[in-house]
């Protein structure tokens, strides 16, 4: 056992390796996957401006990607719909509608000039062996563009992942030339679907944004969607629309997709229904609004790293700089060389050292006879004179020679001069020629990468305030059952999925829950409406207990559980014979029961007196002797007595013992 311990640990542990390093997280350096490195590379090494077969380019870069046909091919396809490396030719599929490529075999692909303008540089690129070491391929791609950024990727490894969403090209170069500078600037997602975007929860790359589609109202009936979100299709989104008008969070009566090579997705609307309503739904229930969080993980140094948007442009820039340096020193030595060579060129023709080889016996004798010549004229040398330039002097033609222009030669030199000069000049100022170089490539591709999603911010849009009342639940006074389950009642009321619905009993119990299905009232509804918990409900209770005195209280009710039950009136303490909102009021006129020897046979109490106690609290007494019958008089109402049972929202407004009518009841 503890050797398979010790096997599992170390080969979950190069696993794990492998799957980070090579495979699902790209490298801050170029920005690439493993695959999508190996597929431009294959493309570049193709190369030749014609189109190859998807298929033809798949099983060359299976020379170098050990994982098949099938994860090449998808992640051509998925890096050719970018837009940016791949100038693709036939059918790639849509990245608008969801539909597939075609097959390998009927499609074909070539590097974009963008990519060989900005990406490959064979000088300036390490390679190392292939999986089988019939090959090399790079190590990273010495790419003058902010890739990762750009691209935007997705990727689940062993214990993490990545994503990264993708930006504007002509607004990262921008940003760049910002950071050249030394001045702000600011980065937010652009997305190839378009949409509208609202990214104040961005945070660099840290936080997420929320993404809508385009939707306009073409009139009170009929709904266009023009644009979708990020990470959806027209079908995708078609069914999200379905499924909430299925669970009736959304009325539409028909939906007509007329996408092409656009987005347009026609809804039209049923009766009682207008297309201001229904949008605020669609955004809230369907997928035409979603949140897209950020997740930025790259590889650094051979090991993986969370970072910002601002620290991998940052870094990239820094990047970039060194790269324009390396290219121009690398021409700068080229030209160096040439000159040395035309340099050594002239003197070997002009002060004739070809003529001392003439009476050279052996090899060693002329290569002497020449290095003696041309050491005489060492100080117009461009460098120290090695063997390898006497052997390419030795190897010049008569015509050569005989034929040489001097006037041609010495142009040569000068326009080497000439550029070596540029070049130092453009050195000196390397931050001012890294800006012009950005500047040239947002004059040359710009035009070709506009902002497609539309920077904006949001309303929040409640799903509760939006909701439509389509649960149905009844109350049957007789079983006293309630719930959507209950098919007849006496009472018939519709909430939302989102409401809290508080029923009161004379038994003093109360339940603030969501619509139940089927629930068994333990007594006599009292009331029954939706609660709101962010106001909560005010209510006077009036009850008696068991010796028939009479209590009052005013209560708050705001702090709840759902679905659990509380009691305004301890258990077999008695029922209540009033229960009052708030707003309702007035005097409360009290009958004693009767005693012998009783003189004074009936009381009253304002109920304004009342003040605010705990649920629980038993209340106040309201009178001294147990109450045989009570009855309200509301305020400003004369103070006749009241008809039985018009108590205000059904409330009765007397009470007495005997009889069933005097216990509080409610709107039935």
């Amino acid at each position: 056992m503890a050797q398979l311990d010790s096997l599992m640990r170390q080969n979950f542990i190069d696993y794990a390796s492998y799957s980070i390093l090579d495979r699902a997280i790209p490298d801050v350096r170029d920005g690439l996957k493993p695959v999508q490195r190996r597929i431009l590379h294959t493309l570049f090494e193709m190369h030749d401006g014609r189109y190859h077969k998807v298929a033809n380019t798949i099983g060359e870069t299976m020379k170098l990607h050990p994982h098949g046909d099938a994860s090449i091919g998808s992640a051509l396809v998925v890096l050719a719909n970018k837009d940016y490396f791949i100038d693709k030719q036939g059918n790639y599929g849509s990245v608008l509608t969801g539909h597939p490529a075609a097959a390998a075999r009927y499609i074909e692909c070539r590097l974009t000039p963008l990519a060989l303008a900005t990406i490959f540089n064979t000088d300036l690129t390490d390679f190392v062996d292939s999986y089988d070491g019939r090959s090399r391929e790079p190590v990273f791609l010495p790419a003058k563009l902010p890739v990762a950024l750009m691209l935007g990727t997705e990727g689940i490894a062993v214990g993490m992942a990545t994503r990264i969403l993708p930006h504007n090209l002509v607004e990262l170069w921008q940003a760049q030339i910002a950071c050249l500078r030394e001045e702000p600037f600011a980065l937010f997602p652009d997305f190839p679907q378009g949409g509208q975007m609202d990214a104040s929860e961005y945070a660099d790359g840290f936080g997420k944004v929320e993404i809508r589609a385009k939707i306009e109202a073409a009139g009170d009936k009929c709904i266009v969607i023009r644009e979708v979100p990020y990470g959806t299709t027209s079908e995708s989104l078609i069914a999200s629309i379905e499924a909430a008008v299925q669970k009736g969070r959304v009325k539409v009566a028909s939906i007509d997709d007329f996408t092409t090579d656009t987005i347009e997705i026609e809804l039209k609307l049923p009766r009682g229904v207008t297309s201001d309503e229904v949008i605020p739904q669609l955004y809230a229930y369907t997928d035409c609004g979603l949140s897209v969080s950020s997740n930025m993980v790259l590889i650094r140094g051979d090991r993986p790293v969370q970072t910002t948007v601002s620290e991998v442009l940052v870094g990239h820039t820094a990047q970039l700089r060194e790269q324009i340096r390396a290219e121009f020193e690398l021409e700068q030595r080229r030209i160096t060389d040439r000159k040395h060579w035309l340099t050594l060129e002239q003197l070997f023709v002009e002060k004739r050292v070809y003529k001392k080889i003439e009476k050279a016996k052996t090899e060693k004798a002329v290569k002497s006879a020449v290095a003696s010549g041309m050491k005489e004229h060492a100080a117009l040398f461009i460098r120290q004179m090695v063997d390898a330039d006497i052997k390419r002097l030795l190897e010049l033609r008569i015509r050569r020679i005989s034929l040489f222009d001097i006037e041609q030669n010495r142009g040569e030199i000068e326009e080497c001069d000439h550029r070596l000069a540029e070049i130092d000049k453009l050195l000196s100022d390397l931050t001012g020629t890294t800006i012009d170089y950005l500047e040239g490539l947002i004059e040359r591709f710009g035009g070709e990468y506009p902002r497609r999603t539309q920077h904006t911010s949001f309303e929040v849009i409640e799903k509760k305030a939006v909701a439509q009342q389509t649960i149905k639940l009844m109350y049957d006074r007789e079983s006293g059952f309630f719930g959507t389950a209950v098919k007849s009642g006496n009472r018939e009321m519709r909430v939302s999925e989102f409401d809290l619905v508080l029923a009161i009993t004379d038994d003093g119990v109360y339940r603030i829950m969501t619509p139940p299905e089927k629930l068994l009232l333990s007594g006599k509804l009292l009331y029954l409406e939706v609660f709101d918990p962010e106001v909560g409900l005010e209510f006077i209770v009036i009850y008696r207990d068991l010796q028939k005195n009479a209590f009052g209280k005013r209560v708050h009710v705001h702090k709840f559980i759902r679905n659990r039950e509380y009691r305004l009136v301890k258990e077999k303490a008695g029922k209540v014979d009033l229960l009052l909102t708030k707003g309702e009021g007035g005097t409360l006129m009290l009958d004693y029961v009767r005693a012998p020897r009783q003189r004074i046979r009936s009381g009253k109490f304002d109920l304004a007196k009342l003040v605010p106690m705990g649920v629980s609290a038993r209340g106040v007494r309201l009178a001294p002797k147990p109450v045989s019958k009570l009855r309200l008089v509301p305020k400003k109402a004369p103070r006749s007595k009241p008809k039985p049972g018009k108590g205000s929202g059904g409330k009765s407004s007397e009470s007495s013992s005997g009889q069933g009518v005097g216990r509080q009841t409610s709107l039935f």
